[in-house]
């Protein structure tokens, strides 16, 4: 018993270290996390609510730090169970907006707190939110880091422990033995860590924990490559799609008019914006002068506003710079989507009857004063949508023609593949 309490003597202070240590590093790792729950709000919550403003719903910065969490993980679940439960803060809260609320039945408590650790943080800083961005993909983020870097700690602080016990052992075991031993010296911080660069066994470890580290970074940054979310580029003209497709309320379809009919989406040519800004040309900002941007508009058609004629020799395109790009190999046709797709992909996204199916991808472009890039656009990404959609085939032409041809199939008669969609251009025009 004595020897007992001699080791536990020499090593108490080792052992508090080592749990004190565990306790934060694991602390650390649970936090929530930020990163992720803004790709949740921006999946979820971004088209009713604003963080520093009330929209749809209220503004979530300033709601939540006042809410208690445990009342808002099970609103954000699901808001009518506690309506109907007659809670009366949910029913108080019901009564902000007669829109009502999407139910998250699908997300976890987990999920929910990033999303309320988001929304009490803020929004970051432009440059740091574009960091974010472009560090951290689809799949991974800093809770997967810190357990990382958690897992590495803990381990090299439970050798160092051991390596202590080990070393006092064998020293009490050749005291029992008669075996004189000189007293230990006392040795500074850093002749300790040189001695540990002397053990083979903790090299190894620290090599092999190096190389694991190096390899996860490496990996990470892999993944993210060829992922653009946040992308932004400047434009040459700054076209506002928060002033004309939420203010204004310009259908999505009337500018970018082939996304209904072919694969592309199409840029509207110069020809669709002097539909409106002919007449309309923002003159109260600038003390009577017509608005750069519009000028810029006019100087591109070389059109002159007060003769409201064309000088066709001054024409020059827009170099509109591309926000949104997949690989070449890649083959995606908006028709199909904002057509045949549109029931399925509404009901899957949870979509509202006034907002379009394009918000589905390009996420709530009525609030963006200049457009990015808002899914990563991934394999991945898109598989995951292909997987979890539901097909509404009812009163859906293309269906029925594809069912129509499935039965001639069954009868034996003439199919060709016409009827399946074989004359679409895009079948072999990219």
């Amino acid at each position: 018993m004595r020897d007992i309490s001699l080791i536990v003597r020499r090593v108490w202070k080792s052992a508090f270290m080592f749990t004190a240590l565990s306790v934060l590093i694991v602390s650390a790792t649970q936090a929530q996390d930020v990163v992720e729950g803004r790709k949740l709000f921006k999946d979820n919550c971004n088209s009713c609510h604003q963080l520093d403003r009330n929209s749809t719903g209220p503004a979530l910065t300033s709601k939540l730090n006042e809410l208690d969490e445990a009342f808002a993980i099970k609103w954000i679940r699901n808001w009518k169970a506690l309506v109907d439960a007659g809670d009366k803060q949910a029913i108080e809260a019901s009564k902000f907006s007669a829109a009502e609320m999407t139910t998250f039945p699908r997300l976890t408590d987990d999920q929910i707190k990033n999303i309320i650790a988001y929304a009490k943080a803020g929004e970051p800083k432009k440059e740091g939110e574009k960091a974010a961005a472009e560090g951290v993909s689809e799949g991974t983020s800093s809770f997967s880091i810190a357990g990382v870097a958690a897992i590495i700690l803990i381990s090299i602080i439970v050798l160092i422990v051991l390596g202590r016990a080990i070393k006092m052992l064998e020293r009490l075991i050749l005291q029992k033995q008669g075996v004189a031993l000189a007293e230990e010296e006392n040795v500074s911080f850093g002749a300790g860590i040189k001695g540990l660069f002397k053990n083979k066994k903790f090299v190894f470890f620290f090599i092999l924990c190096l190389i694991i580290t190096l390899g996860s970074f490496g990996w990470m940054g892999m993944w993210n490559t060829g992922v653009h979310t946040g992308y932004q580029p400047v434009q040459p003209i700054k076209f506002s799609h928060e002033l004309h497709a939420g203010t204004n309320q310009i259908d999505c379809q009337y500018c970018h008019a082939g996304a209904f009919k072919s694969k592309n989406s199409t840029i509207p040519s110069l020809n669709v914006c002097m539909n409106c800004h002919k007449s309309v040309q923002a003159t109260e900002k600038y003390d009577g002068e017509i608005s750069p941007e519009i000028q810029k508009i006019y100087t591109a058609l070389g059109y002159d506003p007060a003769t409201m004629t064309y000088d066709h020799s001054k024409e020059k395109p827009i170099e509109w710079v591309r926000v949104h790009n997949l690989p070449d190999f890649a083959y995606f046709n908006h028709s199909q989507h904002v057509v045949v797709g549109e029931e399925a992909i509404r009901k899957e996204k949870g979509l509202k009857p006034n907002e379009p199916v394009c918000f589905a991808c390009h996420g709530p472009v009525d609030t963006m004063e200049e457009i990015y890039q808002y899914s990563p656009l991934t394999m991945k990404w898109c598989v995951n949508c292909h997987k979890d959609t539901k097909l509404e085939v009812k009163g859906n032409a293309f269906y029925d023609k594809i069912i129509e041809a499935h039965e001639k199939i069954k009868k034996g008669e003439k199919i060709t593949p016409a009827a399946l969609g074989g004359l679409e251009c895009g079948k072999c025009h990219y």
